[in-house]
């Protein structure tokens, strides 16, 4: 049964702890990087999306989530609820020959990796969140959060990060049968919640008067300042997968800051040259694609591999997020423009500039390995797409049809802050 007993290591420990700290700030950063976005009607019902994450997911977590995620493997599909009930066995410890003993993964706290892997499942049901802007009832938005948390997060998180020999005897489907690569959650976090939100901005409809109307961020510094924090915090989200302070962790950093850069330059290039101004909003947006992108990749690619994945991921990003002005579907933040493209494009990027010389291990097609890693990336990433659109569509089905997901047209257009949490935002009335 993991975990087993040790002593951890404490320099490894000191800079989990960091990183942990990093992943949860991620999730207010989403909301001041989706609060800039909005209109400022919309500001505060979206930073409470972004932020009720956190206890929701956290609530489960402790429940029976993260043993159903990482517990006792049932045919590569899902963990056991008798496992960490209450996260019981993932903390305390006994004393053997003297020496403190606590139960650990790898050589860090068991508990502090509980801790880790909650901040992915609180950002992923964030981002959601972008694609619902400006209409969705908040109470729909707390029981999506809770429902997509339980079926559709945990059984992906658990077919990726269960692995064999750091947290499940067997492991799950993708990392130990499939053998697709994903190191810190392209599939789980973000192509999971981008077909997730396409879904649901289907079922919600579009936005009164979108897209005739001007529907502009409101405040680009909020956006520019949430783009840096993210870029910040994902150092955390990725160099922190590597769960120890080594050598990976370092490479992995250094993917990271080369992705985020090298997708913002794309991103600008193509803004230049299709619309003649490059602007911060595509900046910030370009961070962000790269970071998406680099996310499954950080630990399979060298770090000029890494420029390549981010490259791409923003060119590719800054034309897909125009795709629903075509198709006409409306995703407020471009969630799947961003979020779901760009981990399409980090996952199969490693079947193309993936490297022996990294510690995923594997050759990609541009490094003589052939087609063998990418056909496993791309069973995966249609696997999770399916699985996440199809099981987001029925719960905002049953969600739509029992307490109702849309907020009524009129507090829309009067301002969904003011509608439902009876604040708002700024207040420009004078004093006398």
């Amino acid at each position: 049964m993991f975990p087993h007993h040790a002593a951890p290591n404490g320099a490894d420990t000191a800079w989990m702890l960091v990183a942990f700290a990093l992943v949860l700030l991620m999730t207010p950063a989403l909301g001041l990087f989706y609060g800039g976005m909005v209109r400022s009607k919309s500001v505060l019902n979206m930073m409470m999306m972004c932020l009720t994450s956190i206890p929701v997911v956290w609530v489960i977590w402790v429940a029976f989530g993260y043993s159903l995620a990482f517990g006792k493997d049932h045919g590569g599909l899902i963990g056991d609820l008798t496992s960490f009930p209450g996260l019981n066995g993932t903390f305390g410890g006994f004393s053997a020959g003297g020496a403190s003993q606590t139960p650990v993964v790898g050589t860090i706290p068991a508990i502090l990796f509980v801790a880790f892997q909650a901040g992915f499942a609180m950002v992923a049901v964030a981002l959601i969140a972008g694609a619902v802007a400006d209409r969705m009832q908040f109470k729909a938005w707390i029981a999506l959060a809770a429902l997509w948390s339980v079926f559709v997060y945990l059984p992906v998180a658990h077919w990726v990060f269960a692995t064999p020999g750091l947290t499940e005897p067997n492991g799950g489907w993708i990392s130990s049968h499939l053998r697709a690569l994903d190191f810190a959650g392209g599939t789980v976090v973000e192509i999971n919640s981008g077909a997730s939100a396409l879904m649901l901005a289907l079922l919600l409809g579009r936005r009164n008067g979108w897209p005739k109307d001007p529907m502009r961020p409101h405040n680009l510094p909020f956006v520019m300042i949430g783009a840096g924090l993210l870029w910040f915090g994902w150092f955390g989200f990725n160099a922190g997968s590597a769960l120890a302070a080594n050598g990976s962790a370092a490479m992995i950093a250094v993917n990271t800051l080369g992705a985020g850069a090298a997708s913002m330059v794309a991103w600008l290039i193509v803004e230049q040259v299709r619309h003649g101004h490059p602007t911060s909003f595509g900046a910030a947006s370009g961070v962000i694609a790269g970071l998406v992108a680099i996310t499954p990749a950080c630990g399979a690619v060298t770090p000029i591999g890494a420029l390549a994945v981010g490259a791409v991921a923003g060119a590719v990003s800054s034309v897909a997020i125009e795709l629903k002005f075509r198709w006409r579907y409306d995703d407020s933040l471009d969630v799947v423009g961003v979020h779901f493209v760009g981990g399409v494009v980090g996952m199969l990027m490693i079947g193309l500039v993936g490297s022996k010389s990294t510690p995923g291990g594997v050759d990609g097609l541009f490094y003589g390995g052939g087609f063998d890693q990418l056909w496993r990336q791309v069973v995966a990433v249609v696997v999770v797409t399916a699985y996440a659109a199809v099981v987001t569509a029925l719960i905002g089905l049953v969600l739509k049809r029992t307490i109702g997901l849309r907020a009524d047209r009129q507090e829309e257009a009067d301002g969904i802050d003011d509608a439902q949490h009876a604040e708002s935002a700024y207040d420009f009335h004078v004093l006398r």
